[in-house]
């Protein structure tokens, strides 16, 4: 099955939904091998599954294809260390308006956060971006930009563009991060925004590690 034919079952199992909620963006990021926390989505006006099957710590996030930021409504929970506490999480948050449910996840290790987009210019076209991840981005603008879709060496390239790129490859002694698997996603991404069927893409952010990344949020739009 191609990429465009991945995308294109992806959108036709959403219907006419234009923005997609962050378990589903997920669920279809893992069907390109891009790792991502274990967890389960809680509809909202559902129980938790009993036991849950799922490692604490935990964190919990509302979910909605109407919010932008869950962080700006009071929308996430951290450390959640046992099932009071996740039903309790869950209670509150499934009180958030507009919201969907809850998604629950394994917390992960601390890492480097880094961020993955793309979007559809409309003088350009595709273009797919990279940058520090978190508040950085909007904090220091150190992000680079490229023509979908990009090799694996154009996505080397794209890292190695912005100056967060040399904390990645080993600052002041510290051991070097995984450049080849942030490379991975960056390409993968700027194959489905070649698709010409995607409006944006946004994963931030990205926990970069000494081997592997992990996708921890993520948000896409259909063209």
């Amino acid at each position: 099955m191609t990429i465009r034919d991945k995308v294109q079952d992806f959108l036709q199992s959403q219907e006419d939904r234009e923005l997609f909620r962050e378990h589903e963006v997920k669920e279809f990021l893992r069907g390109f091998g891009i790792n991502t926390p274990r967890g389960m989505f809680v509809p909202s006006g559902t129980a938790i599954p009993s036991p849950v099957s799922l490692s604490y710590p935990l964190v919990a996030k509302v979910v909605s294809s109407g919010i932008s930021s869950k962080s700006d409504v009071g929308g996430v929970r951290l450390g959640i260390g046992n099932g009071d506490e996740l039903r309790s999480a869950v209670t509150e948050l499934s009180l958030v308006e507009n919201g969907e449910g809850v998604l629950v996840e394994e917390m992960a290790r601390p890492g480097f956060e880094v961020i993955v987009g793309g979007t559809s210019d409309i003088t350009f076209g595709p273009i797919v971006m990279f940058g520090l991840g978190g508040f950085f981005v909007e904090l220091f603008r150190d992000v680079s930009f490229a023509l979908a879709p990009v090799t694996h060496e154009q996505a080397v390239w794209l890292v190695d563009e912005t100056k967060g790129g040399k904390v990645l490859k080993g600052f002041r002694g510290k051991p070097p991060l995984d450049i080849d698997a942030i490379a991975d996603i960056i390409v993968t991404v700027s194959e489905v925004m070649a698709t010409g069927l995607i409006r944006t893409i946004d994963l931030n952010p990205v926990a970069l590690y000494l081997s592997g990344a992990l996708v921890l949020d993520a948000k896409m739009s259909r063209l």
